[in-house]
């Protein structure tokens, strides 16, 4: 007898029906049994969730318990029975002679662009894009596989590709190996959270200099052509490369994210900063040119007051302050001015390990507070349940005991970048996701 596995049935809140019906249907599952719930469920008690449960499903109407017992028992109609797998892959689109306005027009009304004007990717500027790197045009990429949030499909994308997307973000060919870098990681830009997520896009190495990376004054602003068009290629590829960044669809940002037109694009202030670079940091020799990508809500601006002790006092206070809005379970991306960076290191914080580990015990809440936090509920409860720590532990402990922040210190890294000219640092409760060598590409 063949060896079935766990009945189980879908459950979504009722903003999320077209995407499950369409991941469903991608996924070669078009009358999958599914359940819907009232939305939202984030900030509701259990009370509150309970009741979901004898009321009617929003999308069907009728009564969710009953439903959920239905579609487990009830055998399976012909049409129900059918699977499959939907492969999808980005063909090659060439478009004919036209004027320009109407090329640019095409692209946006396909939803092709980011709703500013692109550089009409022709043919001859494909072809001097691909001149920046020795790979072929036809080698694929990693395909990165996006569940449910995202979107199901597995898409593939090849050299050539991502040389199209890199001329309509305005990218120059000597750009290119840190955007091939940045496609090899997946998944690409435009998160499907509800919570509006952006990117990180950290760089390390000789690379920066020799492509006029701005780290100095503006470093995060518009005063750079690489760090503006790397930046926005991530998201011109997140579009056409894995079908991301359709609202209602493949993206579900609540008020979406200003960082999403070119992202948080970070040149390492090596030459300023008193500690190890992020890319040594995280096994990489000094002399390779890595990139570092980072995912998560939001930046938040704090400021060192001069004085002896201020910086690591307004330090404690700001990061204590800033953390009471993050994401539970997430970490931390700091970036320092080389102001603050220095003051730090005089008080006694000569590594970013030392700073992380200062940081990870100097910012607690209750647990109370922990199991109040955004998300927590529904992200860290189950694993504190399969025995995962520190939320297995942290569960157990009594409401009115501390506990960090961070799970942990690991989880908070900090750069170095700004032009020295006032000691502010910025916080991005952001996740490292993963690293990738630039020279590989090159």
């Amino acid at each position: 007898m063949e060896k079935m596995g766990v009945p189980a049935i879908p459950m979504c809140t009722k903003a999320y029906t077209e995407l499950a019906n369409l991941t469903a249907a991608r996924e070669g599952m078009p009358h999958l049994r599914q359940v819907f719930t009232p939305h939202p469920v984030g900030g509701k008690t259990a009370d509150e969730l309970a009741a979901y449960l004898v009321n009617p499903d929003p999308v069907s109407g009728k009564q969710i318990m009953k439903e959920i017992v239905d579609h487990l028992t009830v055998p399976l109609t012909p049409d129900e029975k059918k699977t499959g797998m939907q492969s999808i892959s980005v063909g090659p689109a060439i478009y004919g002679p036209d004027t320009a306005d109407n090329l640019q027009e095409l692209f946006m009304n396909n939803g092709m662009t980011d709703y500013m004007p692109i550089i009409i990717p022709t043919e001859e500027k494909v072809a001097a894009m691909l001149k920046g790197t020795s790979h072929s045009p036809d080698e694929v990429l990693k395909k990165p596989v996006q569940g449910v949030g995202y979107t199901s499909a597995q898409w593939g994308y090849t050299v050539r590709e991502v040389a199209v997307n890199a001329v309509m973000a305005g990218c120059r060919p000597e750009f290119f190996p840190v955007i091939l870098a940045m496609a090899s990681v997946g998944p690409l830009g435009l998160f499907g959270s509800t919570t509006s997520s952006s990117t990180s896009i950290v760089i390390n190495g000789p690379i920066r200099d020799k492509l006029n990376m701005n780290y100095g004054l503006g470093a995060l602003g518009p005063f750079a052509q690489s760090n503006a068009t790397i930046g926005r290629s991530w998201t011109l590829m997140g579009k056409n490369l894995t079908n991301g960044g359709i609202p209602g669809d493949t993206y579900q940002g609540g008020q979406g994210n200003n960082l999403d037109y070119n992202n948080l694009v970070i040149a390492e202030d090596e030459k300023n900063s008193p500690w190890t670079p992020l890319h040594v940091q995280f096994g990489f020799k000094p002399e390779e040119n890595v990139v570092s990508i980072f995912g998560g809500p939001d930046v938040r601006q704090g400021h060192g007051a001069k004085g002896a002790g201020a910086e690591l006092a307004m330090f404690d206070q700001q990061i204590s302050y800033m953390c009471q809005s993050m994401v539970a379970g997430n970490g931390a991306l700091a970036i320092l001015d080389p102001l603050v960076a220095n003051r730090l290191v005089e008080q006694g914080y000569d590594t970013k390990q030392k700073l992380s580990e200062w940081v990870f015990k100097n910012t607690q809440r209750t647990v109370k507070d922990f199991k109040e936090s955004f998300l927590a509920y529904f992200h860290l409860y189950p694993l504190a349940l399969q025995g995962r720590e520190p939320y297995a532990s942290w569960y157990k402990l009594p409401d009115d005991a501390l506990v960090p922040f961070f799970p942990r210190a690991a989880d908070i890294n900090f750069v170095v970048c700004g032009g020295q000219a006032n000691a502010f640092f910025q916080v991005a409760n952001m996740n490292h996701g993963r690293s990738a060598s630039i020279d590989k590409w090159t």
